[in-house]
């Protein structure tokens, strides 16, 4: 789980509390990531300390609420090591919801086809360009993360306008409904 392994390599720099890690998150991950929701953080810590990879310790503050500071533990760190010493591999094939989308218009004739490839292609065009705007200053991480996401960005976006460009090819002959139009064949009957 890769949020699990974040919060472990952030407790290599030593130990911190909820918010702590919140906001070190926030900063080291940038603005592709977007917001940690502190409740599922504090489910991540909850695990990990469960798991007996992170120690808590409630520490109490005066005239303020106790805190747990989470601090890694060996087996935490032996556990990052892990993960990190596998490279990442795709698991269960390759699951998209475009290409979910681009079956279904296939079953609809080459024009709702062209539809579903074209509002794709349009969309990763304006993420180009809000990625493109999100370069931030003195962050290597973060802008390499930024590259990252503008690449796949990219190869999506090719992927859409192939889907244009071969649209007649990809369209799927129903012969159980070959006579409908394809507005006909997504109403229900009455």
């Amino acid at each position: 789980m890769p949020l699990q392994h974040a919060v472990l390599a952030l407790l290599t720099q030593g130990p911190s509390y909820g918010y702590q890690l919140k906001a070190q998150f926030e900063d080291a991950i940038g603005p592709q990531w977007g917001e940690l929701n502190i409740g599922h953080l504090y489910q991540i810590l909850d695990r990990l300390v469960r798991d007996e990879l992170v120690v808590g310790e409630t520490v109490d503050q005066v005239d303020r609420p106790a805190k747990t500071v989470y601090e890694l533990s060996d087996a935490g760190r032996e556990e990052l090591c892990t993960w990190m010493g596998r490279p990442y591999i795709r698991q269960s094939g390759y699951r998209d919801d475009f290409f979910l989308k681009l079956f279904a218009a296939s079953l609809l004739g080459v024009d709702e086809l062209r539809q579903v490839a074209n509002r794709q292609r349009v969309a990763h065009l304006a993420e180009i360009r809000a990625l493109s705007d999100l370069r931030p200053p003195r962050d290597a991480l973060v802008e390499l993360l930024i590259d990252a996401a503008l690449l796949d960005t990219r190869a999506r976006l090719e992927l859409a306008e192939k889907a244009l460009e071969r649209a007649p090819l990809l369209v799927r002959v129903n012969t159980r409904s070959a006579a409908r139009t394809p507005s006909q064949s997504l109403r229900r009957k009455a």
